[in-house]
């Protein structure tokens, strides 16, 4: 049985003095696929202003707006509910040579960007790593490694840390954890992309608790389909798990991005999450 949640994601910027103007993207919105379906989606834009809507090139939907007059804040509201499902049971893999031969979209997801580039010893390990195992084992056994060998750490890398820097600290958070598990299947030779979303932090969450959620980063690989890992958890992606947006890397799905034209601005970020089902 399946999940139903209530997910209220708050950003707010505050200037110091007032923007003449801003132009924005927000990826915020819950995807539909397989494992769950959105209910209901709505972005709310302080000051008020109308926000288009459009589907990326990696199938996210991205709410885009503009401010063209003076403003001292900005906040941006996403209010969505979605129903979840149980994963799928895992499917028979695909061989190594059809992964590795794997054309269309799935290749770009065998290619390095700047944030899930390894060393070259780093990349031959995940390789040795996966030796002797089938696709799905190998997997488990590359993202448990990153867990065992990265320690979650709140505050310890910040936004532009890279696969190898957060491997060489030891330690990061779940966006360094998903960076450093993509980049090492994609050494071993499988495909895999990075995702965005929110995770309930209470697996046996009481129905109608609104508690504190969290912005959250796992990963997919392919095997012929995709499946989804959580290497900071330790765990295959379930019902507590709400996919936004999925990319190569965090560059390519970021909750909000823009430009405005004003004086340094401070964030706060808020995000709630109520079982309803």
């Amino acid at each position: 049985m399946g999940w139903r949640m209530k997910i209220v994601h708050v950003t707010r910027f505050d200037y110091e003095g007032t923007a003449a103007a801003s132009y924005n993207e927000v990826r915020m919105s819950p995807a539909d696929d397989r494992g769950q379906i959105a209910l209901e989606r709505r972005l709310i834009v302080e000051p008020a202003t109308p926000v288009w809507t459009y589907t990326d090139h990696w199938g996210t939907l991205v709410g885009v707006f503009d401010l063209p007059n003076p403003h001292r804040s900005l906040t941006v509201t996403s209010v969505s509910r979605v129903e979840t499902f149980p994963p799928a049971p895992l499917a028979p893999p695909l061989g190594w040579d059809e992964l590795r031969a794997a054309g269309g979209p799935v290749t770009e997801m065998l290619r390095s960007t700047p944030y899930t580039t390894v060393s070259a010893e780093l990349a031959e390990a995940a390789r040795e790593r996966a030796a002797g195992r089938d696709p799905h084992d190998a997997a488990e056994a590359i993202a448990w490694n990153v867990n065992e060998e990265v320690a979650y750490v709140p505050g310890a890398t910040g936004v532009s840390t890279s696969a190898q820097e957060a491997w060489e600290h030891g330690k990061g958070v779940c966006q360094d954890m998903a960076h450093l598990t993509v980049a090492l299947l994609r050494a071993a030779g499988v495909p895999a992309r990075y995702v965005s979303g929110y995770l309930h932090p209470q697996p046996d969450a009481a129905v109608g608790e609104t508690v504190v959620g969290q912005s959250h980063a796992w990963v997919e690989y392919w095997t012929g389909q995709w499946n989804a890992l959580d290497p900071t958890n330790r765990t295959r992606a379930g019902e507590p798990y709400v996919v936004v947006a999925r990319g190569r890397d965090y560059a390519d799905v970021p909750p909000i991005k823009g430009v405005y034209q004003g004086p340094p601005s401070h964030q706060e970020v808020r995000v709630e999450v109520t079982r309803l089902a």
